[in-house]
Order: structure tokens, then sequence, then C-alpha cells
């Protein structure tokens, strides 16, 4: 049976420059989603999302081997980022910070089996994220995206040069939150070599 690895397959989405800012056509997307707000270092509701959505994600990756014959690699863990007053964001007040923390779905995996797993996951253990769970498509469209290689208290540099530059000399302003994939496991990389997609749906300046 073929192991599909969409970093691997979907290689323009997940893997960008490291260098420059790249424009990217991003297809609509199924994902496992849990929103919450506050601090992801000490917020025990970002850890209780994380736990919920790897729960659910393995369920239906093994549930899609046994009883549909494809197997394949769970998605990188991704979040969408936000606050009211987006001053509190690019400041790094984190306590101010909005989230949705998410999972790519293969489209060959059903609302209805989504449905499932997260019932069955509910048997199997006791997470109180769990009944915050939902499955939905996210269409970003047109996107400047770049890969940042390091700690993510580090990102404040780049994300100014995309807002502040890039997107201003391409006639281009911000259409949608800020999107992060994070590439590998970040509980066993350090710091500096962390590596985390940065991306920013876009629209023409009017």
């Amino acid at each position: 049976m073929e192991k599909i690895d969409f970093r691997k397959q979907l290689k323009h989405l997940y893997m960008p420059s490291t260098k420059a800012f790249s424009f990217v056509d991003v297809p609509p997307m199924r994902y496992l989603m849990v929103d919450g707000s506050g601090n992801p270092n000490t917020a025990g509701s970002h850890r209780e999302a994380i736990e919920a959505l790897y729960a659910v994600a393995y369920a239906l990756k093994f549930a899609g081997k046994n009883e549909m014959g494809k197997d394949y690699v769970v998605p990188p863990l991704e979040g969408l980022w936000w606050a009211d007053d987006m001053a509190s964001y690019t400041s790094g007040d984190k306590d101010a910070w909005h989230w949705t923390m998410m999972i790519m779905q293969p489209d060959w995996i059903t609302p209805a089996a989504i449905a499932d797993a997260v019932r069955r996951v509910g048997l199997k253990k006791s997470l109180s994220a769990l009944p915050l769970l939902r499955d939905e498509v996210l269409d970003e469209g047109r996107s400047v995206q770049i890969m940042h290689i390091g700690s993510y208290d580090d990102e404040a540099p780049t994300l100014a040069r995309l807002h502040d530059e890039y997107l201003p000399q391409h006639g281009l302003v911000p259409n949608g939150r800020h999107h992060e994939i994070y590439i590998g496991d970040r509980r066993k990389a350090a710091p500096d070599k962390l590596k985390t997609v940065l991306r920013q749906p876009v629209a023409a300046a009017r």
C-alpha cells in the first residue's frame, strides 16, 4: 500500500524558499479545527486543542488505512493567528492573541468519517477540547509565503518585511488571517532549527 506524504506531494505548499517571498495559489482544503485564545506558551486550552486534533487525525489515518485501503502521513500542525487589535499581535502581546489550530485532511476523508472518529476518540479518551473540534474547508487562494528557520519569537522581522515592504511594493493587502505551518516535530527540534511556513492570503489593493 502506497503511503502518501502530502509535504512531498504538495511541496509547493509546504516547502517554500527560505530566502525570498513567493506566490502560491492555495486550493480549498479541508481541516480539523479548534479555536481558542491566549498565550500559546501558557494557555492550557492551546495544548488541549492540539491533543484533540492529533487524537482525531490519527484515528482518521488508521480508519482510512484499515477501511479504505489508503495510507498517509498525518499532515503537519497548522495555525491561523490574529488579534482584535492587530497591534497586539505584532507587538508580541500573546495574551491578546486568538488562534485556530488545525490539521489538513485528505479529500477522501468525509464529514461522516470525521464525526465517527470524534465519537470513537471520545469513547477512549477524556479530551476537553474534543467537543470544540469541527471540520471546515479553508479557501485561501492567492497567497504569499516564505519558510522561516528559527524560533517562533524571531518571526517578527520577516513579518514586518512582508507587511511593510513586500505587499505594498506589489500593490497587495492582506486578505485573510496569518497562517503558519509547523514542519517537523517542534517538541524535538532545537528552537534555532524549527521550520515554519509563514503564509499570508492577499488581494489587490484598491
